[in-house]
């Protein structure tokens, strides 16, 4: 069966996590640059990468790569690119999207638009046509420059895969669900250990460990874009990957998830979403404050993404929730507390230096996952 060159974009600081996953999968690895993870996988890959990834936020199928610093290189570059390979003669196909870094091209109407006259040029060369009726299937083009270097790749995937078709209700600031599932699996924790989210809101960070501890496919209850192009993927690849994601899943052991807000309505909202995820029977969703934050276990862990303090409003008591936070914290024999924020005086008013201090991208928004070890069971306190 053909291979492809894919890429699995993800959040900027989260790479080493979604290497991992695709390595765990069973696929080589070629490159690992800033967002973005390439890897060799045929067509069951690119079904199997969409439905299991949790960190990803798409695969992306690279269509080819050149070398352009002017527009007239772009258009013979995108050109010579073997279109007809992918698109058939009725495809729906534009530059969704075009990104650049450290190049000479960098305005994206620009690029999408002549690139998008290269692809049409090729193929009516090819299918020997002035025009094209892009009736069919729609086949999203996103095109990558840096340091003039031109990626050109399509889209698989769609609707961005942080979708898992859970979430159908948010709070004001959401964490996206893959950016959730990355925090996780930055942690020793597992599904024989207690999790709590302080700040839970909409109930993201608990549904995806719930989802990790049952074995659950993040995309095992979505579809996407590349389902209908049977000529590059057959349809069984895709029943195949859905039998595989269904067969694995185990609640057998379902360890003590919980998830607190201080607002009632989002309560709701969490419990309304951890049952759209199917898992609402092993999360216990509460009213709770954090100064209210306790449990009588030893080695949990508190896995939260608290209020930032980013709106005005905030600034007065996003000092408070954070010193409140600490204290809590200290009166949890042994546990362990992973914080991921903006805000620049967190270790100070948590009252402790983080163990380790990772940077990582929230769509623009620099963030600071910290990371405060609690001893491991066993191990002397």
């Amino acid at each position: 069966m053909k291979t492809f060159e894919c890429i699995a974009p993800c959040h900027f600081g989260l790479e080493a996590v979604l290497k991992r996953e695709i390595i765990e999968l069973g696929y080589e690895i070629t490159s690992v640059e800033d967002g973005r993870v390439t890897f060799i996988g045929d067509a069951e890959a690119v079904c199997r990468a969409n439905v299991f990834l949790r960190t990803a936020e798409r695969i992306l199928i690279k269509v080819g790569q050149f070398h352009a610093e002017t527009f007239d290189e772009l258009f013979e570059g995108t050109k010579a690119l073997p279109w007809e390979e992918y698109l058939p003669q009725n495809a729906k196909f534009w530059v969704t999207k075009a990104a650049s870094v450290k190049s000479k091209l960098f305005s994206p109407s620009d690029i999408q638009s002549i690139m998008k006259k290269a692809m049409v040029e090729r193929m009516r060369k090819v299918y020997r046509v002035n025009w094209f009726p892009e009736d069919g299937d729609a086949f999203p083009v996103r095109v990558f420059l840096h340091k003039d270097e031109v990626t050109v790749s399509l889209d698989t995937t769609g609707e961005s895969l942080h979708k898992r078709g859970y979430r159908k209700l948010t709070a004001k600031a959401p964490i996206a669900e893959n950016l959730a599932a990355a925090l996780i699996m930055l942690t020793p924790w597992n599904r024989t250990r207690i999790l709590v989210d302080p700040f839970c809101g909409s109930g993201t960070i608990p549904i995806e460990a719930a989802m990790m501890a049952a074995n659950m496919a993040p995309g095992m209850n979505r579809s996407f874009l590349a389902e209908s192009w049977t000529h590059i993927i057959p349809k069984k690849e895709w029943y195949a990957c859905m039998d595989e994601a269904a067969e694995l899943v185990d609640f057998s052991q379902m360890p003590d998830i919980q998830g607190y807000d201080i607002d009632d309505e989002m309560v709701r909202i969490a419990r309304e979403n951890a049952k759209l995820a199917g898992v609402e029977q092993y999360i216990h969703f509460q009213r709770r404050g954090v100064e209210a934050l306790s449990h009588p276990k030893k080695y949990g862990f508190i896995i939260t993404n608290p209020p930032y303090g980013e709106r005005l409003e905030d600034k007065n008591t996003i000092a408070s929730i954070y010193r409140t936070l600490g204290e809590r914290y200290r009166q949890l024999d042994s546990w362990s507390l992973y914080v991921i924020t903006s805000y620049e005086d967190a270790q100070q008013m948590i009252g402790r230096k983080a163990d380790k201090n990772r940077k990582i991208y929230n769509g623009m928004l620099k963030t600071y996952y910290y990371q405060f070890m609690g001893p491991k069971p066993g191990s002397r306190s």
